[in-house]
């Protein structure tokens, strides 16, 4: 089955996506970016808001080669709360730059158990970061868990506007075929999702669409539509 995850902004936010029924608390920050790092009692207080049961998953930034700051990110996150670490692989220019990255995340994080998300982003022509479809592999070098594809730009196109279906699908196949887990996000919506499923992803990502007038930055999460959300994965 596929499992849920929903960005909250505040641990309000954070309460009323548990509540609906999310598999998964995500913690980032909009203002940064679209996997922007938010502040370390942010994590504290959301992490607290939900039971221990629940993951919570953690964004570092839309992070540039500086594998150096990139573990020190881990490292902050992870002694905040973060479950899972989430890093867009964004200044990269190769693959072996990306590897180099996540190989220090992946150490980082491993002292602590935590798991460990390689996002790149399906925009990425416009964004001017690495083959997205190179990810998977990416993640299977460094010892990442999760292999995921989000957009760079949050300007409401969705990520099925720049990887087809049959891309999407190799992808999770690729990833599946590493040992991977497969996770997408990026503006996604109902539409997008209810034919998404079938390819078999293991984690799909939301904010705008569980988010009132389905506006993530202003619009709060409302409970009735993860709920509605959730139901749909499981349909």
């Amino acid at each position: 089955m596929t499992l849920l995850l929903v960005s909250p902004g505040n641990p309000s936010e954070a309460t009323t996506a548990y509540e609906g029924g999310a598999d998964i608390i995500d913690v980032k920050n909009p203002e940064e970016g679209s996997l922007g790092a938010n502040f370390p009692w942010i994590i504290s207080e959301i992490r607290e808001a939900v039971p221990s049961e629940i993951p919570v998953s953690v964004a570092i930034g839309d992070f540039p080669y500086l594998p150096g700051s990139a573990s020190l990110a881990t490292y902050g996150v992870i002694q905040a709360g973060a479950d899972i670490v989430k890093v867009g692989i964004k200044g990269p220019e190769d693959k072996e730059e990306a590897v180099d990255l996540m190989e220090k995340v992946v150490k980082s994080a491993s002292e602590d158990y935590s798991k460990v998300v390689a996002c790149g982003y399906g925009d990425y022509e416009r964004a001017k970061t690495i083959d997205p479809m190179l990810v998977p592999e990416v993640a299977r070098e460094s010892g990442a868990d999760i292999a995921m594809l989000d957009t760079a730009v949050k300007d409401g196109e969705p990520l099925t506007h720049f990887l087809d279906f049959e891309e999407l699908e190799n992808f999770i196949r690729k990833s599946h075929s590493h040992g991977l887990e497969a996770a997408l996000a990026g503006s996604l919506g109902f539409e997008e999702i209810s034919k998404l499923k079938d390819l078999g992803p293991d984690v799909i990502g939301v904010r705008g669409a569980v988010c009132q007038n389905n506006n993530r930055r202003e619009g709060k999460i409302s409970e009735e539509s993860v709920r509605s959300l959730k139901e749909l994965l499981e349909d």
